[in-house]
């Protein structure tokens, strides 16, 4: 029954996803009709307009959101892995904020001196902050044991990078850096193929690393006692789930800044509707389920109130939060 269910999960959400991914190339202020929008991907349109839309803008956008929210999402569930603790995510322990704030100071640096910094220094730079601010959050998880005030404690440590991120951005002079506020608020908008090549890259290659790790994983998520009982190299993994959930949120954040709550909600709800807990069926479903919540959130943030367009971590903010809410209530009720 439960792989019956499980199979019938995959087919649901790949059939949701190829739908949002197709709404996404079509939506927007230039309406294109499917028909359309099939010639163009074929070749066989001379609509040099619509085709320029569609080729050049929506397509690597809508791409890059199956990508970055399949990638955030996937690092959350390594996290809550790591940290036993189904609460936590990279943006709420600071992790996307750390990383967000070394891209920062990395483009105000180099574009003050007129150098374009590539996607591939920005995934760069985004792993060194993330990798910093996991540091500062493992060092105050070694001094306090409560779970919640580590989550706090992360949380503060975003706020503070996050106005550092600010203040840097305001007081910018070049034009070029000031339009960073978008970006620093979570954006989509501007991505082009040869960002969709690097962050495929990134992301898939640590994909197949948590496929790799899924069964000291599911060992691991028994008890400390009876994965190293099963031959787990604990601190190996410990190692490889940091270094992995760390590069996975450096990457998305490099190119799209912070994407709220999708790390958190995105797991449960997978959790949720596959009833099932093992993380060689999790892993693949929560990188789906990321990709259709990005999706759809990133549909929402740019025709809700076209022509202009939200932050699409504002979007995941209102839709996700209240998914989060229910954990934490759910969570107290079962402790009762």
């Amino acid at each position: 029954m439960s792989k019956k269910r499980c199979l019938t999960s995959f087919i649901l959400i790949l059939i949701l996803l190829f739908a949002l991914f197709e709404a996404n190339i079509l939506m927007g202020s230039v309406k294109v009709s499917l028909h359309d929008a099939v010639d163009i991907i074929l070749g066989r349109s001379n609509d040099a307009l619509n085709t320029n839309i569609i080729k050049n803008i929506r397509m690597p956008r809508a791409l890059s959101a199956m990508i970055l929210g399949g990638g955030l999402a996937l690092s959350g569930y390594l996290l809550q892995t790591f940290f036993s603790n189904p609460i936590v995510g990279p943006f709420v322990l600071g992790i996307s904020s750390g990383a967000k704030l070394t891209v920062a100071l990395a483009m105000i640096f180099l574009l003050s001196r007129g150098i374009n910094i590539s996607g591939a220094g920005m995934v760069l730079s985004a792993f060194i902050g993330a990798m910093l601010a996991m540091g500062f959050v493992l060092i105050i998880s070694v001094r306090v044991k409560n779970m919640s005030i580590l989550v706090v404690c992360g949380i503060m440590t975003g706020y503070i990078c996050s106005a550092i991120t600010d203040l840097a951005v305001t007081f910018a002079d070049d034009s070029n850096i000031v339009n960073l506020h978008n970006w620093s608020m979570g954006s989509l908008s501007g991505m082009n193929w040869q960002d969709v090549r690097i962050m495929t890259v990134m992301i898939l290659t640590c994909l197949i690393a948590a496929f790799l790790m899924s069964k000291p994983i599911g060992a691991y998520r028994l008890g400390e006692a009876y994965a190293v009982n099963m031959g787990v190299n604990i601190t190996l993994l410990r190692v490889m789930l940091i270094i992995v959930s760390s590069l996975l949120a450096a990457c998305v954040t490099a190119f799209a800044g912070p994407i709220s709550f999708v790390g958190i909600a995105v797991p449960h709800l997978i959790g949720s509707i596959t009833k099932t807990s093992k993380p060689i069926i999790m892993i693949p479903g929560v990188f789906l389920g990321g990709a259709i919540v990005t999706l759809f959130c990133d549909a929402i943030a740019r025709t809700l109130f076209a022509p202009t367009e939200v932050s699409i971590s504002s979007v995941t903010a209102v839709l996700l939060v209240p998914v989060v809410i229910m954990i934490m209530i759910k969570r107290k009720d079962v402790r009762k």
